[in-house]
């Protein structure tokens, strides 16, 4: 982690962990010669913080250390940034620890995550979802963040604390139940080392570094397929604006590492991995498995298309068509018939919403992908008697005489060849809601907008 003689900025916040990280980085200092500066932020949320500051500030002149303060107003930032109070704490803190590293001329920055640390966040990861990089948790090392404790569990350094007679500050909000990683600690880790498996942080640390290697070959095996893959070759850290794969070479890999690729390339070509899902990924690996030349939107107007032989990933660019299908997304959420508006006879009422429909759920097998029309689209309708038939999508817009022209710009919403939505015309007869429906996808379009964040709803997604 440290070389002798290198520079290291360290986050002290004035409690155990970082009063311990502070202490051994002064022994490292004396034994082989490192340059440390300490980081104090004030998030400005606790009454006692100007205590903690004015402690980390004396222990650092007792160890003639360097001391940078950072204060912020947490709360505003927050509203400001659309996020958690956490979240925020958490990106303004590794701001200014940046900052500072690049004042100071320091190697490496210090945090002083411990192996609880560790083993709460795989907790947490695991109950949001997530994959084996998520399930690694927090690493000792990435880019020139270090975190030495990551081996001790907190008991150890509380106790060597002790041993010293070192003082550190107590966080009220740690004993409080606000937040996920604290409840997380005090009800369920807690309760797994007492009850369950003694030791089981310890166990969770050996889980982490076994994922997290195989994280790193994960890793290595998806950028090697890649290069064999994508057309023109692929690095690691180059960006484009496109990538090309050919269909062939990509179904010869497991299907573990077509995902990873599918997910590397559409991270390249998003600005971050929030809105990002595993559905996205299914949904461009279906141009792979499936037979069609077709066209899928993901989040922040990144589309994919099969081009016989090829499937292309692009960032906003045309594909060639005249339809320019940037910045439209679909928006899925599911509902019961009780959200529903009703008239005076209980009756269900659909708003006339040119953007807006909805369609029966369970009727609905396969993900529904927003697309252009391909060939064997067909609709359900009703004939002259009222019964349900099946209609091919072209001769519907020979039938309402739409112009040759425009055909290729409309967009369909379908479940394979079934169209479910033929956008500004009709929704398909058979995934109509009526009385009989038990739950409801109501589908929005959004046009010229930014990222949903609304793919996952009620336990089933798209």
């Amino acid at each position: 982690m440290l070389l002798p003689a290198e520079r290291v900025v360290a986050g002290i916040s004035g409690g155990a962990d970082s009063v311990c990280l502070l202490l051994m980085l002064a022994e490292w200092r004396r034994r082989y010669g490192l340059e440390i500066a300490v980081v104090h932020v004030n998030h400005g949320i606790r009454p006692e913080a100007e205590e903690d500051a004015r402690f980390v500030q004396k222990l650092c002149k007792k160890l003639e250390v360097p001391f940078f303060l950072r204060k912020t107003d947490i709360h505003r930032l927050a509203l400001e940034q659309k996020c958690s109070e956490e979240e925020a704490g958490r990106n303004y803190r590794y701001q200014a620890f940046q900052e500072i590293a690049e004042e100071f001329g320091a190697d490496k920055i210090a945090v002083a995550h411990n192996l609880n640390d560790r083993g709460e966040t795989m907790l947490f990861h695991l109950f949001r979802g997530t994959g084996i990089k998520g399930l690694a948790g927090i690493l000792p090392v990435r880019d020139r963040i270090i975190r030495p404790l990551l081996c001790v569990e907190r008991w150890e350094i509380e106790q060597y604390l002790a041993e010293l007679g070192q003082d550190y500050c107590k966080d009220a909000t740690n004993e409080e139940d606000t937040y996920t990683r604290n409840r997380i600690r005090h009800h369920i880790l807690s309760y797994a080392e007492q009850e369950i498996v003694p030791g089981c942080v310890q166990h969770m640390g050996q889980t982490a570094e076994l994922l997290a290697e195989t994280e790193k070959y994960m890793e290595q095996q998806t950028v090697e397929a890649l290069e064999r893959c994508v057309e023109g070759g692929f690095s690691s850290d180059g960006v484009k604006d496109s990538y090309v794969l050919n269909r062939h070479s990509f179904l010869t890999f497991h299907i573990a590492i077509q995902k990873r690729m599918l997910y590397t390339l559409i991270l390249k070509l998003s600005p971050g991995a929030r809105d990002i899902a595993r559905i996205h990924v299914e949904d461009i690996r279906s141009l792979f498995v499936k037979d069609g030349n077709r066209l899928i939107c993901l989040p922040f107007g990144i589309r994919g298309s099969r081009e016989y032989d090829r499937v292309v990933l692009e960032r906003g660019q045309s594909t060639g068509k005249e339809l320019d299908l940037e910045g439209v997304q679909a928006d899925f959420q599911i509902l019961s018939p009780g959200d529903l508006p009703r008239n005076n006879e209980n009756s269900l009422i659909f708003p006339q919403n040119e953007y807006t429909k909805w369609f029966d759920y369970d009727k609905i097998i396969e993900s529904p992908v927003l697309r252009t029309r391909a060939q064997g689209d067909y609709l359900t309708i009703r004939d002259g008697q009222g019964k349900l038939c099946h209609k091919k999508l072209k001769d519907y817009m020979v039938t309402e005489k739409i112009p040759a022209a425009k055909r290729e710009q409309i967009l369909v919403l379908a479940e394979g060849s079934h169209v479910l939505w033929l956008v500004g015309y009709r929704i398909s007869e058979y995934y109509k809601v009526n009385e009989n429906t038990k739950q409801v996808l109501q589908v929005q379009l959004m046009l010229g907008c930014g990222s949903s964040d609304t793919e996952e709803k009620n336990g089933r997604t798209y």
